[in-house]
């Protein structure tokens, strides 16, 4: 792995190959990289809101000014990844998964301020006002990728040959990673949390785990997850070990009838205790019981981060 120091900025990890980098890496604190093909460079993922993308691309110009971004990378659709698209230039064709519009269209900037302005009670208000109050979420623009990305595809950007990777249901129901054979860097998008707490909105668990071993089986020795710090094949393991002891929890409880707030007070999560956003437990763990039971209610989102918000207090 490289030696990558873990705070905001740019960070060169090989001839042409950038991180930006974000940390604590918490919620909506999200990484995005660009490569840099001569000529043309591919961005993968935007920011949360404006500001944050304003001052991603301002740190990217040195680049951007002689090798224009004509093609950008949505890994998937929750909008930290994404909800920057607008600030691109409208020539730049943005791809993602198919599923990535929808999501962004059903988790839009304008709900989450509502959620944000709404009085929800002083525990699970405080919870999100926590979680997402130093995003601008107002005045944001939807911009939906417009290229889909249904199954692998090579891009030639300038003169380089990039691999988009189709993954899914994992993370989301469509994740993309972007490979780049030449320096053998990987952005995996959030199929990685480093040093915080993975959280599975689609699932199942051993879908997800299947996605990360196909990244293990690429040439490649430097992984750039969607929060955290840039890692190797190490990282990419831990991650699978969180998953699969998540996945054999929850699927003991449900077998002894616990519900879902039950399930996560009682699992027992060992050496992963200490990352970060543990309660994300609470969606992991719904996430589960619906691929074990088809008659599981479909997820609520303000009922679980409420439970989410009980579950850390």
């Amino acid at each position: 792995m490289p030696v990558t120091d873990y705070t905001e900025g740019l960070h060169q990890l090989a001839d042409g190959v950038w991180a930006w980098l974000q940390p604590d890496g918490g919620w909506g604190v999200s990484n995005a990289g660009l490569i840099d093909g001569g000529g043309h460079s591919l961005l993968v993922d935007t920011q949360f809101d404006l500001p944050r993308t304003r001052r991603m691309l301002s740190a990217m110009a040195a680049v951007t000014a002689g090798s224009p971004i004509r093609h950008a990378v949505n890994t998937h659709g929750n909008g930290d990844h994404c909800f920057g698209n607008e600030l691109l230039d409208p020539g730049v064709r943005i791809w993602a998964a198919p599923e990535a519009g929808s999501h962004l269209r059903a988790e839009s900037p304008q709900l989450l301020a509502a959620l944000l302005a709404a009085d929800l009670g002083p525990q699970l208000s405080g919870y999100l006002r926590q979680a997402f109050g130093t995003f601008e979420f107002t005045g944001i623009t939807t911009r939906l990728p417009d290229a889909d990305v249904a199954s692998d595809i090579e891009l030639t950007v300038g003169s380089r040959p990039v691999r988009l990777l189709r993954f899914g249901p994992a993370h989301t129901h469509g994740d993309v990673a972007v490979f780049d054979p030449a320096s053998g860097v990987v952005f995996a998008g959030d199929l990685l949390f480093i040093g915080g707490t993975p959280i599975m909105w689609a699932g199942p668990a051993h879908s997800w785990i299947a996605a990360l071993e196909r990244l293990l089986a690429l040439d490649a020795d430097t992984f750039v997850p969607g929060h955290g710090p840039v890692t190797d094949a190490a990282g990419v393991h831990e991650v699978i070990a969180y998953l699969a002891h998540v996945e054999a929890g929850a699927t003991e409880l449900h077998a002894r009838g616990r519900t879902v707030p039950q399930a996560a007070d009682e699992l027992d999560l060992g050496r992963f205790a200490d990352w970060g956003n543990p309660e994300r437990l609470v969606i992991n763990v719904d996430s589960c019981y619906r691929h074990l039971d088809p008659g599981h209610p479909a997820p609520d989102l303000v009922a679980l981060f409420g439970q989410m918000a009980r579950w850390r207090n």
